[in-house]
């Protein structure tokens, strides 16, 4: 089993910044990519960013230039997804959900942590 658990969410005004982590730990090898999607009420949830396994990354139109992904994989127990993000907009309020991808072995997600963007 995977457990994926993120912090550092929560309210900032247009135009900050605030940094994403998603600490993985349990079962994670094998894995295909690792991403954040969010997703707003009476939306579907929608890919943000991901990195494979290979460090290939890859930005929704809406966050490019604005978003940064990045993995920490140095130690053996525990992978750390970050998404940093800035020039933050209100358009970018949403419940941010972190992903390991295992192909075949599984797909796993985060609890989510709530980002809010407003004065």
């Amino acid at each position: 089993q995977v457990q994926l658990v993120e912090s550092g969410g929560g309210l900032v005004q247009p135009g900050g910044s605030l940094r994403l982590s998603c600490a993985a730990s349990g079962s994670i090898f094998s894995i295909v990519s690792m991403g954040w999607y969010r997703q707003t009420p009476g939306k579907q949830r929608e890919l943000v960013a991901s990195i494979t396994s290979g460090g290939t990354r890859n930005y929704a139109d809406s966050v490019k230039g604005r978003f940064t992904i990045s993995r920490d994989n140095t130690k053996s127990t525990e992978n750390t997804l970050y998404l940093q993000m800035n020039r933050l907009k209100p358009e970018d309020t949403a419940f941010y959900y972190c992903n390991l991808d295992r192909g075949w072995l599984g797909i796993y997600w985060g609890q989510g942590t709530q980002v809010t963007v407003s004065s």
